[in-house]
């Protein structure tokens, strides 16, 4: 089983296309990581091979932030995109709680990061919205804002996936604290309008004297949209190694300076005393490296991605009838294409693809085995079915037409079948 992949891609014969779950580690990435390994003196001490650790911590940091368009120090390592999420979500809810504690009662702590006091108390009186689409890893924050106290809301898509900035904007109230919009969906790839968003936020923010900290768990986005935060107006943006053919095990927060959080981690004061904990320098150098090399291949490979993506959307349709698309393939990642497919087993299919050598996936990789349908398809609203047989088709560097020539072939077979035994 570890012969199946070498780094950098699939061989012996497989096709994998979930790349949207997860990417091959770049050569590139892993040699930085190697390298680095060598680097073993902690970042925290004084000593020479402590100082030549947080060097290459330091250069990986500024080399992320050159990619993002901010400052060094903005940047907030995490052990990936799902504790990056939990530190912007509550993390903020915590430090909320604890101005609002210390407002109120007018207690002399020394300072919002006192986590203890945090978890003992309630966001009572608080609003936070969230789109109904985000990522488990985003939802479930939100469940735990809800037993806080705090209400949440969330902001439904349009049909075709979007968040309407002007629907948000009524949602609106003087208690709002937090919005959470996701950059790009994982599942549709649907990439939403991050800047419009910012500007009613800012908008209302003005006109009433409140303060909205505005969060984007960005995932994979940043493979094909460039990732300058200035542009895209958010205080927070969720970064994940291993989604952008980086090692796993790290990932990283953009922090704006409107934001405060307190840490989930507590000891030491690592990461601006947010996240504690020995840094990791080797992966963050790998993770440097990876963003550095897809950014710089972000344009072509875009647009090699898009003709791969139309050829696979329109070949299915003409060999599988009844096939509905979801999302809008215009305002899209390049590289997903989700469908539904009327009377099928999504995972009988799915298995019947990875037998003959495909992979695939039914949605995101953090419900894949739930007895669900996708909760994000079925936020678009149609039928019951569409959002039960779904299949993702998340294509990358190694993809190629031929892949996709038997990809189909095979795919019109398993469906075949399946429709034969229900």
């Amino acid at each position: 089983m570890w012969r199946l992949f070498k780094r950098g891609g699939p061989r012996n014969g497989r096709i994998y296309l979930d790349y949207a779950s997860a990417t091959p580690v770049l050569p590139e990435a892993a040699r930085a990581v190697a390298e680095a390994e060598a680097f073993f003196g902690n970042p925290g001490s004084i000593h020479r091979e402590g100082v030549a650790a947080a060097k290459l911590l330091l250069d990986s940091r500024e080399k992320i932030a050159r990619e993002l368009g901010c400052k060094a120090r903005d940047i907030v390592f995490t052990s990936g995109g799902t504790e990056a999420n939990n530190l912007a979500i509550i993390g903020s809810a915590r430090a909320i709680a604890a101005r609002r504690n210390l407002a109120e009662h007018q207690r002399g702590f020394a300072s919002l990061a006192n986590a203890s006091l945090a978890n003992s108390l309630s966001l009572q009186g608080t609003h936070w919205i969230v789109s109904a689409i985000e990522h488990p890893s985003v939802l479930e924050c939100f469940g735990e804002i809800e037993r806080l106290g705090g209400r949440v809301d969330f902001v439904e898509p349009d049909s075709k996936g979007m968040i309407q900035p002007e629907v948000l904007a009524r949602m609106l109230r003087r208690e709002t604290v937090f919005v959470s919009i996701g950059w790009a969906n994982s599942e549709i790839g649907i990439v939403q309008s991050l800047a419009k968003i910012a500007r009613e936020l800012h908008a209302y923010e003005t006109a009433n004297k409140t303060t909205i900290i505005f969060h984007s768990d960005a995932g994979q986005a940043p493979l094909y949209d460039a990732a300058r935060v200035h542009s895209l107006g958010v205080d927070i943006l969720t970064l994940d190694s291993a989604k952008l053919y980086g090692p796993r095990g790290i990932g990283c927060l953009y922090l704006s300076d409107r934001v405060e959080l307190a840490p989930m981690i507590l000891g030491g004061k690592q990461e601006r005393g947010l996240r504690a904990g020995t840094e990791n320098v080797a992966l963050a150098a790998g993770f440097a490296r990876a963003f550095k090399i897809i950014a710089a291949e972000r344009a072509p490979e875009s647009k090699r991605l898009e003709k791969l993506r139309h050829y696979l959307a329109k070949e299915i349709r003409t060999r599988i009838p009844g096939v509905i698309l979801n999302g809008d393939k215009d305002a899209s990642m390049p590289h997903i294409l989700n469908i539904s497919i009327p009377d099928i087993s999504s995972e009988y299919v799915t298995l019947a693809l990875d037998h003959s050598g495909i992979a695939v996936s039914t949605k995101s990789a953090c419900r894949e085995g739930e007895k669900q349908r996708s909760h994000v398809v079925e936020a678009l609203g149609g039928d019951e079915w569409h959002a039960k047989n779904t299949l993702r088709f998340s294509l990358g560097r190694d993809t190629r037409e031929k892949d996709l020539k038997q990809t189909i072939d095979a795919l019109a077979e398993s469906v075949q079948l399946s429709q034969k035994h229900r």
